[in-house]
């Protein structure tokens, strides 16, 4: 593909597949959700074949649930969306299964106190560092880890008020995300600068879920002039 001229141009991705590994989880359910809506063919990925099958049908929108292997062969895209704490094995164990396809890593490597949530040192700088590390034959991008997932399955949301930054080193890879991003109504995608940068936009979930819980809201982000 040739670079586009204009930074805001994104390519045509109408039918693309998209896979959820931690699909059962509410960022995970909510983002099959509404890319569902969008058009494209979903299928959603768990530990447990039978849970994701349960998540699907409780969806509807013709998603579809299978173990984490399956869904990771299955999408042309891929969205990982399990919790930190099982993020390294469960990349490990499918990186043959995402060789080669587009990786959206949306994990947040947080912990919880009495004082409320922080960000965690990652050893590779980043939950999506990681992912890259661990998927040396992928292309990881990092993104949609500021999406409220209450916001995201609440029938009575029409449009998602909110940016979402995108980063990685691969142009292309992060054009197709950010596109994936466009196709949510209310929400725009926004390059965010290379994979290194992650750690920023990974730790600024613990400021937005702090903003949350005081002033009982479902914030994102927008960037001016832009």
């Amino acid at each position: 593909m040739t670079e586009q001229r204009n930074p805001h141009d994104v390519p045509d991705i109408s039918g693309l597949s998209i896979a959820v590994l931690g699909g059962t989880g509410d960022q995970g359910r909510g983002l099959a959700h509404r890319l569902a809506l969008a058009g494209h063919e979903v299928v959603i990925g768990s530990r447990s074949a039978e849970r994701a099958q349960q998540a699907a049908a409780e969806l509807g929108s013709g998603i579809r649930g299978l173990d984490n292997a399956a869904a990771a062969d299955a999408g042309e895209v891929v969205i990982v969306a399990v919790p930190w704490e099982g993020h390294r094995e469960l990349l490990a164990s499918v990186a043959k299964e995402l060789s080669a396809k587009i990786v959206v890593d949306c994990v947040n490597p947080l912990g919880f106190d009495k004082r409320g949530p922080f960000a965690l040192s990652v050893d590779e700088g980043s939950a999506a560092q990681q992912a890259e590390a661990l998927l040396p034959d992928s292309r990881v991008v990092a993104a949609f880890h500021h999406v409220s997932a209450t916001a995201l399955l609440d029938p009575e949301v029409d449009d998602l008020d909110m940016d979402v930054l995108v980063l990685g080193d691969d142009r292309e890879a992060t054009d197709v995300v950010r596109a994936l991003a466009n196709q949510i109504p209310g929400m725009r995608g926004i390059f965010g600068g290379r994979l290194r940068n992650a750690h920023q936009v990974e730790a600024f979930t613990a400021n937005l879920i702090a903003i949350n819980r005081r002033y009982k809201a479902h914030a994102g982000i927008r960037v001016t002039d832009v």
